[in-house]
């Protein structure tokens, strides 16, 4: 009788060559999925380049965009200093569609790359708390000779802008909150945020997603965050999503988001300490950051906040109600100026 069963060596040698072949299809699909992803974060880098400039502080590397004195200043003037924060997964071009250029005939405007976003140095673990983050746009803006300016921020940024005035009140004017995170939430974290902040998840899912996300899927993220108004003609150019796309601004970003809760929850009771004049801008019709759960509260732990409500906008008013976004500047300006008088 002959066999049809191969010996046992033969078995071994079948099972190395299928490991073996099982491990150059696998290097050679990493390979592939690295090589596309450099590629696309080389494309997004250079039609995006950084706009700004690069400041050092504490070693960390922040990347900002200084507008400079209005134009049609009479000669000696010196407007007031604005600082614009963005929001989750954003970056500076965020704020310069539509916000700065309505605001920059009359202010200095700063804007920052939140740190790990845009062109800013990442910060780890828990030096990329709001806190942290705070602290380090603060000090950059001050190394542009920037003194108690108005500070701005949207959304995740907002958390920021809180947290820059509850540490360090003094350092400055007023606040400006737009469709801003303050107060904590019932809901869970989502699972992309959960896989992507894993260590697992930002080893292996992070650079997939940066290397095979098509330009539909950004689209109609963008499409949400929006939601009811449509995105403006232009914005996605614009903004350049291939750089939020970058593994470094997905770690972050994912880190940032999945620690963020817990920061709040840290935050909400110093809220009743802020003394400054703040504007808060909230859209009605906002359900990323709600209307009730955030801005309504900060308004009721807060004497001195003044809560705009946008009848039907979502969360993004400053791209889509500038104007009013714009006059919550202004009244911030006014209230800074007559508690400085007051002084």
């Amino acid at each position: 009788m002959i066999s049809i069963n191969p010996p046992p060596s033969t078995w071994l040698r079948l099972g190395v060559k299928g490991v073996v072949t099982a491990g150059l299809v696998l290097a050679l699909g990493v390979g592939v999925t690295l090589w596309r992803a450099t590629t696309r974060e080389a494309e997004a880098v250079s039609a995006y380049p950084p706009q700004g400039t690069f400041v050092t502080v504490e070693g960390q590397q922040v990347h900002l965009l200084d507008l400079g004195q209005p134009a049609a200043l009479p000669a000696g003037a010196r407007a007031p200093d604005l600082v614009l924060i963005h929001g989750a997964s954003g970056h500076i071009r965020d704020m310069t569609f539509r916000l700065a250029p309505t605001l920059s005939d009359r202010y200095r405007v700063i804007i920052v790359d939140r740190p790990g976003l845009g062109y800013s140095d990442r910060t780890r673990g828990a030096q990329a708390s709001l806190s942290r983050q705070a602290a380090l746009i603060r000090g950059a803006v001050a190394e542009l000779g920037a003194k108690r300016p108005i500070v701005l921020g949207q959304s995740y940024g907002g958390g920021v802008a809180l947290a820059w005035a509850l540490d360090a009140p003094e350092s400055l004017s007023a606040l400006v909150t737009v469709g801003a995170v303050s107060h904590p939430w019932p809901t869970p974290l989502s699972t992309f945020y959960k896989i992507t902040s894993s260590p697992l998840g930002q080893r292996l899912a992070v650079p997939v997603l940066t290397a095979y996300v098509p330009e539909t899927t950004i689209r109609d993220t963008l499409t949400e965050v929006f939601a009811p108004q449509p995105v403006p003609a232009g914005y996605f150019e614009h903004f350049g999503p291939g750089l939020t796309l970058r593994r470094s601004a997905l770690r972050a970003n994912a880190r940032q988001r999945a620690d963020l809760l817990a920061e709040i929850k840290m935050m909400a009771p110093r809220y009743s300490a802020l003394r400054l004049p703040i504007e808060a801008v909230h859209g009605s019709a906002d359900t990323t950051v709600g209307l009730d759960l955030h801005a309504r509260q900060l308004e009721r732990d807060v004497p001195t906040l003044n809560l705009t409500v946008l009848e039907g906008i979502g969360h993004m008013p400053h791209q889509v109600a500038t104007d009013a976004v714009a006059a919550a500047v202004d009244r911030a300006a006014a209230r800074a100026a007559t508690a400085e008088n007051l002084r």
